[in-house]
């Protein structure tokens, strides 16, 4: 087996594993809850909201935030076109459309002008996600959805520890959201968590993450709406209360690498590392390769080494070699090409009707997932597992049309 580098890794001590061990012995009967209580009560009161329900993930948080929205078929939620789909699933799965917009080139995260040219009669919220710590404009884009009366939403799966002008992520839209999968600055291994300072929100929330079975409800099997499945469990949440005791450690620890790596990168003017804007302090969620990249380039020493010296290269070369300024006539001519490019890839992508058709009838899906590909792979399988041919028939796919372009 090929030796594996190990990209991310959660800290855990003594305190994590106690904690868990008891709600794995203990934690059974009437108090099944205790942990959970606890982690939401620890959670909370570091964020400084009022509400905050522990869930299954950031996904199913961001879900029934939505849901008890009232976002539905027909509606419209505008986000940014960078992000992972966990943060565009729950729109989809409501009925209703992610409307994406470009980003800011400095933090990766919404450009608030772009967000305010792209509300309709249909849009019911602005989901603004902190991408890697890194926090949206959330003075311009709460002004937005004040002046339009839309909820914004704060996907801040990624920014526990960043703070926006004495306010921390999470803690300033209608709702927010974190995840605290293994890679995660606070980790319970899988999990999230839902918070909101609207107490109507948060029972409707509450109930759903339950079956649909409200807070009091004295009848054992009785819904008293349709809900999901959301909770998380007492093990994990335990896991959670250690790690919210040290959390201001693996804040600052996190910090501390990244100042790490922004000292050793600072005499390189090429390379530009994750804004903290005055007024604002970046979690700094770790920005890594593909796990399987990271394999390829360094699992071998010789392949390691030869890397190495191209990045050294190409740095050196980017910042030491002057750049010879391009003629005015061709600058004009690659930025024409770029903007009709970006326009007609648009236009294709977005907007025609039949491109999705198109897409899943060209594209080998059956043969991609089983690919051993992407940091997170379709299904779980063990090293000595093998991949068999697939019965399809991919005859068509020499014979599909792209979209008419006309």
């Amino acid at each position: 087996m090929k030796p594996r580098i190990l990209y991310t890794k959660p800290s855990i001590t003594e305190l994590e594993v106690r904690y868990a061990t008891d709600a794995a012995a203990n934690g059974w009967g009437e108090k099944c809850y205790d942990y959970i209580n606890r982690f939401e009560a620890l959670f909370r009161q570091h964020l400084g909201a009022e509400y905050a329900i522990a869930t299954s993930s950031c996904t199913g948080a961001l879900h029934m935030g939505m849901a008890a929205l009232g976002i539905g078929p027909g509606d419209e939620v505008v986000l940014a076109d960078t992000n992972w789909i966990a943060t565009a699933a729950p729109i989809v799965h409501l009925g209703a459309k992610p409307i994406f917009v470009d980003i800011l080139e400095d933090s990766w995260c919404l450009d608030p002008e772009l967000v305010e040219q792209a509300i309709t009669p249909r849009t019911k919220a602005i989901l603004a996600v902190h991408l890697y710590g890194n926090l949206c404009d959330m003075d311009r884009l709460l002004a937005i959805g004040e002046r339009h009366d839309i909820p914004v939403i704060e996907d801040a799966a990624e920014a526990i520890g960043s703070i926006y002008h004495g306010k921390r992520a999470g803690s300033m839209g209608r709702f927010g959201t974190f995840s605290f999968l293994g890679t995660k600055t606070l980790t319970t291994g899988e999990g999230g968590m839902f918070v909101t300072n609207d107490r109507d929100l948060f029972e409707h929330v509450l109930t759903l993450s339950n079956h649909g079975r409200a807070r009091g409800q004295t009848k054992q099997f009785w819904a008293d709406m349709v809900g999901f499945k959301y909770k998380m469990s007492n093990i994990e949440a335990a896991f959670g209360c250690a790690q919210m005791e040290r959390i201001d450690d693996l804040i600052n620890r996190k910090r501390e690498v990244f100042s790490y790596y922004r000292s050793g990168f600072a005499e390189f003017p090429t390379i530009a590392m994750n804004p903290e804007d005055a007024g604002t302090v970046n979690g700094f969620l770790r920005v890594t390769e593909q796990g399987e990249t990271i394999n390829q380039k360094y699992g071998n020493r010789t392949l390691a080494e030869r890397n190495l010296e191209l990045v050294t290269a190409a740095t050196l070369k980017t910042s030491l070699v002057t750049t010879p300024e391009p003629e005015p006539a061709w600058q004009q001519v690659m930025t024409d090409m770029a903007e009709t490019s970006n326009r007609t890839y648009r236009q294709l992508v977005y907007e025609h009707p039949q491109f999705v058709e198109y897409f899943r009838h060209a594209t080998p899906i059956d043969v991609i997932e089983r690919m051993r590909i992407g940091s997170r792979p379709p299904s779980r399988r063990s090293s000595t597992s093998r991949s068999r041919p697939s019965a399809r028939n991919h005859s068509t796919r020499g014979t599909t049309s792209p979209p008419d372009q006309s």
